[in-house]
């Protein structure tokens, strides 16, 4: 019998379980899958939860209502990958072998990164949504507040789903509107970037958004630490950004095993070839989803696009054949905006988000860097995909694992040559 391992199982692992049980025989391959937690979150749900808009039923599920028939699922903590004895050491001790193993072990918030975020404002003032535990505790003080300087913070790039920091300032603006006390806040959009987001053409349709909704924006601005009683974020040259109520993004890492197991980067990102998902150095091990060094976006549509080519290229590396570098960096994602009304990004390696139509190029009906109330409804829908089709390994339909660029309105010299690795 051989061994397919998966670390992890979140988004990505719970889709290549999925995927890989249907194509791998159960009678020659065990597929195992290790994660510490018994549950699984549907993390863009977090952002709704401080607003009231959904519950914890919308987020939480068992993960073993996931993970197919035929796939064992050990809860246990990971204590280091051995490459060299094809082996995993769990926490308790326990060894597993592997023959093939996937690293899907994500990336996660690490305040304690930023000196004194965790001290006396924590989960008073200062606050993060990016946990479950977070977004809860954030939506109590919401529940509380009656006005003052809300300030919407990122420390670091890269990050969980870049736009998210911007939903929750256009989130933020809308929920302040209906319950009467948007002017008795001021809103404030703090990032070390120089501007709203990382790729320039959306950056400037954003930022133009920020401004209609007179949500002021600090640029360039990296955290130094927080001080508590002060109530201020203070960034390395010295600037002050004072606050009543900080929601923060702290930095993001990867798993603390990855670094244990001499895997990562000095995030503790596995290094992997772009185009195949294969750990660079390693021949029989493959990374997916956010746990990658991989230059696009970490967010749950990627790893969806991935586990198309991670499959092929599994059953590619058991049958002796050569891997496919045939993943493009595909990312794809709704951006809500607030009022009914929200953004859809579509964008690869070589190119970034532009205006458009999607999935179709005349009849759409999606806007692609366009502000509409179908992307909103979009946005909405995915929950239910994201349940019942995504985590199954299922094609979404009209929307390939390749980016198309038809229907989209490219400038000149936007398109990037492809880039090789």
């Amino acid at each position: 019998m051989k061994e397919l391992l998966i670390l992890g199982a979140g988004t990505a692992g719970t889709i290549m379980a999925n995927k890989l049980r249907g194509c791998l025989p159960a009678a020659e391959w065990r597929i195992r899958v290790v994660d510490e937690a018994a549950d699984h979150f549907y993390q863009p749900g977090f952002l709704f939860l401080p607003f009231g808009l959904y519950t914890d039923r919308d987020v939480v599920r068992p993960r073993s209502r996931f993970l197919p028939r035929g796939v064992e699922f050990v809860q246990a903590a990971v204590d280091r990958i051995e490459p060299d004895r094809r082996r995993v050491r769990l926490a308790d001790g326990l060894e597993l072998p592997y023959d093939v193993l996937l690293i899907a072990t994500g990336t996660r918030p690490v305040p304690g990164q930023v000196e004194g975020m965790t001290n006396g404002d924590w989960r008073r003032r200062v606050h993060e949504f990016y946990t479950f535990e977070g977004a809860r505790a954030l939506q109590a003080s919401l529940r509380d507040w009656r006005g003052g300087r809300l300030v919407v913070h990122v420390s670091e790039m890269p990050i969980k789903c870049p736009v998210a920091p911007l939903e929750f300032a256009f989130l933020a603006d809308w929920w302040l509107t209906t319950q009467g006390l948007r002017d008795k806040t001021e809103l404030v959009y703090v990032t070390p970037l120089s501007g709203a987001f990382t790729k320039p053409i959306a950056s400037q349709v954003l930022s133009g958004l920020l401004d209609r909704k007179r949500i002021r924006v600090v640029t360039d601005f990296a955290v130094a630490r927080v001080d508590n009683e002060r109530h201020a974020l203070v960034s390395w040259d010295e600037r002050d950004v004072p606050y009543d109520l900080l929601v923060t993004v702290p930095p993001n890492l990867g798993a603390d095993m990855i670094e244990r197991s001499g895997l990562g980067d000095e995030m503790n990102y596995v290094p992997t070839e772009r185009h195949t998902l294969r750990a660079r150095g390693h021949e029989n091990i493959f990374v997916i989803g956010d746990a990658a060094d991989v230059p696009t976006s970490k967010a749950g549509s990627v790893a969806h696009f991935e586990a198309e080519v991670l499959t092929e290229n599994v059953l590619a590396h058991i049958c002796g054949e050569p891997l496919s570098e045939r993943f493009d960096g595909h990312a794809n994602c709704f951006i809500e905006s607030g009022f009914g009304k929200g953004f859809l990004l579509d964008f690869n390696y070589q190119l970034e988000p532009v205006p458009g139509r999607f999935p179709f190029p005349r009849l759409g009906p999606l806007a692609l860097l366009g502000e509409s109330r179908l992307n909103h409804w979009g946005k909405l829908a995915f929950k239910w995909i994201y349940w019942h089709v995504l985590l199954r390994g299922w094609p979404i339909p009209f929307v390939d694992h390749r980016m198309s660029l038809a229907g989209k309105q490219i400038p000149a010299g936007a398109l990037k040559a492809e880039m090789a690795g």
